[in-house]
């Protein structure tokens, strides 16, 4: 089973996609800040990563660059309300970009993708 580690300073975000995602036979992992989200990468390697931009303190961005810097090569999906991201260069080292919706369809497609299992898609 793909460990995924969900960042999100939303509470009940973590716990929508922690619920769907645990439905897909993930095991799933929450912080909820970007620092907190460096410090569970070092002590549980995850396959991919669900991170939101707007966080306070370290923004998704920074920790989206602390993640590219540390090269462990995991997947990262940027996940935002905010879809003007999308054209901000700064966020294209990320995988994926997903805007956030109680619809996780999405969400799950590229996390399939991402994971090499287009058999389930």
């Amino acid at each position: 089973m793909a460990h995924i580690l969900v960042v999100d300073d939303e509470k009940h975000i973590c716990e929508l996609y922690r619920s769907e995602l645990e439905d897909e036979g993930y095991i799933v992992s929450v912080a909820h800040s970007g620092q907190a989200a460096l410090q569970m990468i070092e002590s549980n390697l995850p396959d991919l990563i669900v991170l939101d931009i707007q966080m306070p303190g370290m923004d998704g961005i920074e920790t989206l660059e602390k993640i590219l810097g540390s090269d462990k090569g995991i997947p990262v999906i940027l996940n935002t309300a905010y879809s003007h991201y999308k054209e901000d260069f700064t966020t294209w080292g990320a995988d994926a970009y997903v805007v956030k919706s109680s619809d996780t369809s999405t969400l799950k497609q590229e996390i399939k993708r991402l994971l090499g299992d287009e058999s389930s898609a």
